[in-house]
């Protein structure tokens, strides 16, 4: 499978530069996983850290929930996918996890935060961020998001790496 990464415009207003950014972020993750069996996505990139290709997208998953789904769209007391708690770090650990459980997580979480987005009457809105007990933008949320893709797709550069030498923007 290829992953195949949209094209971020040049010109458009606030809300569709940063949709784009974040899809394309979103399918970045996607691409670094590409032609890579289940063992080379749990493979890490050094020890002693957790830190795998598998685990990257199973965190990710988590992020898009609680930031759409928890924050945004108040959807209180709904589980983690494998976190526990607030302990998101338990997410990198993909022991047992296969590529298609952990893609068909992180997938619907992406779906729902689409929707949840595009349902939004503005960027402006405002929502309560439960965690850090303050109100926070749907603006804040999705250059948040952007944030952590990127800072993550650096990592997952060189996890690639590590497992089979493949690097690329």
């Amino acid at each position: 499978m290829t992953t195949e990464r949209p094209d971020i415009p040049l010109i458009a207003d606030e809300r569709a530069m940063l949709r784009a950014h974040l899809d394309y972020h979103r399918a970045t993750l996607a691409w670094k996983c590409d032609g890579l069996d289940d063992d080379a996505l749990r493979a890490r990139a050094s020890r002693p850290s957790a830190l795998s290709l598998l685990g990257l997208v199973r965190h990710m998953a988590e992020v898009e929930r609680t930031w759409f789904r928890k924050t945004v769209n108040g959807e209180r007391g709904l589980p983690n996918v494998w976190s526990h708690a607030d302990d998101y770090q338990t997410a990198y650990d993909p022991s047992g996890c296969t590529r298609a459980e952990a893609f068909t997580a992180w997938r619907s979480e992406v779906e729902h935060a689409r929707r949840i987005e595009r349902a939004a009457p503005s960027l402006d809105l405002v929502v309560h961020q439960p965690r850090w007990g303050k109100d926070v933008s749907l603006r804040y949320v999705m250059l948040h998001m952007v944030h952590e893709y990127a800072r993550h797709n650096g990592h997952a550069d060189m996890v690639r790496e590590a497992v089979d030498g493949t690097t690329g923007a």
